[in-house]
């Protein structure tokens, strides 16, 4: 991992980031922004499908997944941006690792919902009906991890000791 620290170190972007004082918190800004919009979003559609606000239809609450999507590609970049600007603050941080981790999870746990058709399960429910079994548990499992990713992009400066 040093090695690729050292590559990283030596990029344009890297020298973009740590040049100018503006950048980081600027994406500092738009990652709380993604993070909003992806947690808030995802969020919504998973505690509906655990059984929360069974008045609303399914298929009005994921009009607002595109939304998530753009929260988590703005996170994806400022995410590389960060890297970018100090990968060496990273690549030994035990937060950082399981922070990949989870994110990671949590892409497995999408890749599940519709691979596996549970989304053709739920599109169609409307007021008052309950979700099948598997997307409570994709639910649950969903809003663990990106709560296990907020916690632990939280903990970088406090575990591991490289900020």
């Amino acid at each position: 991992m040093q090695a690729f620290a050292d590559w990283v170190a030596s990029t344009s972007l890297s020298a973009f980031v740590s040049g100018n004082e503006w950048v980081w918190p600027a994406c500092e800004t738009l990652h709380f922004i993604g993070l909003a919009l992806l947690i808030g979003n995802v969020g919504l559609m998973d505690l509906r499908l655990l059984g929360l606000e069974k008045r609303l239809p399914v298929a009005a609450v994921s009009r607002f997944v595109r939304w998530a999507v753009l929260g988590f590609v703005i996170n994806l970049i400022t995410g590389i941006m960060f890297f970018a600007g100090n990968p060496y603050q990273y690549v030994s941080n035990i937060a950082f690792g399981w922070k990949i981790a989870f994110i990671a999870l949590a892409g497995v746990n999408v890749l599940v919902f519709y691979a596996a058709g549970i989304v053709r399960q739920v599109e169609s429910l409307g007021p008052g009906a309950d979700a099948p079994v598997s997307a409570k548990i994709i639910a649950g499992t969903s809003l663990f991890l990106w709560v296990a990713v907020m916690y632990m992009g939280r903990m970088l400066p406090y575990i591991g000791n490289s900020f």
